[in-house]
């Protein structure tokens, strides 16, 4: 582990101790890669990747990492984990077995696959450690570049706590800006969009980020002569340099086997970015991939034999041994008794590892063969029942998918007998207590999540009147917010100098400046990894999307890094990010989509808010500050200038989420929609209420989460008739709104029609108010709709139209 030196004075002999000190993470982190291989190759892991080749790069950059900094990487980090202190050689083998105790396997409890790192950033509570006096690490994920826009957001964050005056609270995550945020990726990666996109802005924002390029010449089995021009990353960045009167980056090259000459480049990196605040891109080149891309194949299929050969003698462990032997750190039996001494160690942490995993399950093993011995010696069916019992305990490393499915084959057997109790019971209690090692904290658990915060009204003068445009209300409320919550911020397309394209922020920007509500550009993936990583350090963003129909060019940052913060980390890391956009009716195929369908099943783990009027969105906005989950927000994009009452209580008001209201009340059929449509379901029930059909009009408020006092099987219960009216493609949200109610709240059982769906056509809205009519649902096709439900109930009451 390296230590933070306060004396920048280093004598021989400690700078002797420092280096062998190195190379001994090196090693042992080099061990750990070579048996896990060998684990997973055994059958004892499912899948690995590892970090060898990579070892002494990451021992420089490690030495330049600092209390309070930030990494945001890639999945071959482990000996930079190493050497910080935040990962022991047994941790390793956990996260490689799928150890589901946080204790043992502190990265995410067995929810990724090794390789993937993170630190706790929260207490058990949930409530903030302070993030200034620890190494932290954002929570690693799978996907190339992912880890990009989260990065951006990270190294923001300093800049906003160096120059944004009076936020509350900030000596936890932030000691006058002087943090990096320190990102990791392979070469090949940097083809993907999102790291130019995220490199772009970070040379627009100049942010304290130093971005590090691994690069060993593959990706996978593919060259870089396939994934590079020139096959030189840093070549063809050499445009992004900054030069004395420009914006850009600082761009260091290095060879990845030189220690001395990477631990200088890291500290100078360091220096720059650290007390300059701007970019830094170092490519590391000439690194190798010892055991190729992972557990899956072999790099002797896709490598000559020169590669191989160059390989094995400029591998970076072996080439710092050569420089600590020539300059007389070290003799060569010092170093081969520290890897002896290396390759002991790093096999009994992986018999530890492997211990601590496998007890824990071979101890339910035996207490279900004790539940199935006992039931079988009154059962009609022993012999199966022994059968399943000596099968199970012939499993000398049992998982627990084996024993829960024994126990559920023999139940089967036992239906009619006394025993079913016993093992019912058994399992019922089993499930319970491993299901939630696979599926908690989804959502926070916390006093801070989302149903802790109390509906609060808007309050209204008494001669109120609805002359006030939606849009000055969201205004107004935003004014309200900016003041209480001096941590939070806003950005987005047109979010500054002209308070958005609806004008929803006028105003704003001149009352609180450049940082606090900013203009960026045209590039959603990062304007959402803003969002994430300011989250992940106090602040409270709110990121503007311009139309929910830009929300797909973020879509995979949201579901596979956000919606899954907090569960791949078991509640130790959170985000909670706003993000702002408006959607539904407008004119055309880019600019009026409702793909709303798409979003909710990509992004569990996010709440999807969906009001129908400015007032609604803005209670939304002050009861989410109050929490600690992220949420979307869909405003209606044809509702800023709709006229609604002015509240006097900005800022306070809260719109409770989860829970739908009434519109209006009725006995004939349950209406129910959301957003914009809303307004045209209110007006066709007026319409049918003139020919005596009584209609029951129900606003969702919030898809995710979904009616949680179950207020529509109520509505239900009393007109025993349900449409959903949705301007998604059918089988869209649609779908998911039948499923909630008829299968999560039983409203089957009050059904005497069919239920039904009135949805868009499945093709992208048309131009103009004649393809609006003709794409989405209409007053005259929900009337429609309705009256054909009804004239099937009562057709002598209710002629068929057509």
């Amino acid at each position: 582990m390296i230590k933070e030196k306060s004396d920048s004075t280093l004598t021989f002999a400690d700078f002797k101790i420092e280096v062998l000190n190195d190379y001994t993470t090196a090693i042992i982190s080099r061990e750990c890669s070579l048996l896990g291989r060998k684990e997973v190759l055994t059958g004892k892991a499912k899948f690995g990747i590892f970090g060898d080749g990579k070892e002494v790069p990451q021992l420089a950059m490690a030495k330049a990492f600092k209390n309070g900094d930030f990494r945001s990487g890639y999945y071959r980090d482990q000996t930079f984990m190493m050497a910080i202190g935040e990962l022991t050689m047994q941790q390793f083998f956990a996260g490689l077995y799928g150890h589901t105790d946080i204790e043992q396997e502190p990265m995410s409890a067995g929810r990724q696959m090794g390789g993937h790192f993170a630190t706790h950033s929260l207490n058990e509570d949930g409530s903030w450690k302070d993030l200034t006096k620890q190494k932290n690490s954002s929570s690693d994920i799978s996907p190339t570049a992912g880890q990009m826009p989260r990065l951006l957001g990270l190294a923001q964050a300093s800049k906003i706590y160096r120059q944004v005056k009076g936020i509350s609270n900030s000596s936890n995550f932030s000691n006058e800006g002087n943090e990096i945020a320190w990102g990791t990726i392979g070469n090949a990666s940097t083809s993907e969009g999102l790291f130019f996109e995220t490199i772009n802005a970070a040379g627009v924002l100049q942010v304290p980020m130093v971005m590090s390029v691994w690069d060993d010449e593959y990706g996978i089995s593919v060259h870089a002569r396939h994934q590079t021009t020139k096959e030189n990353i840093s070549e063809i960045l050499k445009g992004y340099q900054k030069e004395n009167d420009t914006n850009g980056f600082e761009i260091l090259r290095v060879k990845g086997w030189d220690y001395a000459d990477l631990v200088a480049t890291y500290e100078k990196a360091a220096t720059i970015a650290r007390e300059q605040h701007f970019p830094v891109l170092i490519h590391v080149n000439e690194l190798t991939q010892p055991q190729g891309h992972s557990s899956s194949g072999s790099h002797e299929r896709y490598k000559d034999g020169n590669r191989l050969a160059w390989e094995r003698d400029f591998d970076c462990v072996r080439q710092m041994k050569l420089w600590m032997i020539a300059i007389n750190i070290a003799s060569p039996e010092e170093l081969d008794a520290i890897d002896a001494q290396a390759k002991k160690d790093v096999l009994e942490a992986k018999k530890a590892a492997w211990n601590a995993f496998l007890n824990p399950i071979i101890e339910e093993q035996k207490e279900l063969i004790a539940v199935l011995q006992h039931i079988a010696t009154s059962s009609s069916k022993k012999i199966e029942i022994l059968k399943y019992v000596s099968d199970l305990s012939g499993i000398k490393a049992p998982i627990k998918k084996e024993i829960l499915v024994t126990a559920r084959k023999v139940l089967r057997l036992i239906l009619n007998e006394s025993g079913r109790e016993e093992l019912s019971k058994w399992i019922t209690t089993y499930t319970a207590k491993t299901q939630k090692n696979f599926s908690s904290n989804l959502y926070s658990e916390t006093d801070l999540n989302v149903f802790s915060v109390e509906k609060v009204l808007p309050t209204y003068e008494d001669d109120a009147s609805e002359d006030t445009d939606g849009r000055m209300i969201l205004r107004d409320n935003f004014d309200a917010i900016f003041t209480k919550y001096p941590e939070a911020l806003i950005f987005g397309e047109d979010a500054g100098t002209i308070g958005d394209v609806n004008q929803g922020l006028e105003g704003m920007q001149e009352k609180y400046g450049e940082l606090r509500v900013a203009d960026v550009g045209i590039r959603e993936a990062t304007i959402l990894g803003q969002g994430i990583g300011m989250a992940m350090r106090g602040l409270r963003p709110i990121a503007e999307i311009q139309y929910l129909d830009y929300l797909l060019y973020a879509i995979q940052i949201m579901s596979d890094d956000l919606a899954t913060l907090r569960y791949r980390t078991v509640g130790k890391q959170k985000a909670p990010l706003i993000i702002r956009t408006r959607g539904h009716r407008l004119e055309g195929i880019w600019h009026s989509g409702s793909p709303m369908g798409m979003i909710i099943n990509a992004v569990r783990g996010i709440h999807v808010l969906v009001p129908r009027n400015m007032t609604q969105a803005a209670g939304f906005y002050n009861s989410l500050l109050e929490c600690d989950e992220p949420a979307l927000v869909i405003e209606c994009l044809n509702g800023y200038r709709l006229k609604e009452k002015m509240p006097t209580n900005y800022g306070e008001f809260k719109t409770p989420i989860g829970v739908v209201e009434t519109i209006k009340e009725g006995s004939d059929i349950t209406l129910v929609s959301y957003g914009s449509t809303l307004r045209l379901v209110q007006q066709a029930a007026k319409e049918l209420m003139e020919i005596g059909i009584d209609c029951e009009v129900i606003d969702l408020q919030s898809l995710l989460p979904f009616d949680i006092k179950h207020d529509l099987v109520k509505s239900i219960a009393k007109t025993n008739r349900l449409l959903v009216i949705d301007e998604d493609v059918p089988g869209g949200a649609s779908a998911f709104i039948l499923q909630q109610i008829i299968e999560q709240q039983d409203g089957y059982n009050y059904l005497d029609s069919k239920p039904q769906t009135l949805t868009a056509k499945e093709h992208r809205p048309a131009y103009g108010t004649d393809g609006d009519y003709f794409s989405k649902p209409s007053t005259e096709d929900i009337f429609e709709k309705v009256y054909a439900m009804m004239n099937e109930v009562n057709p002598s009451k209710y002629p068929s139209m057509f």
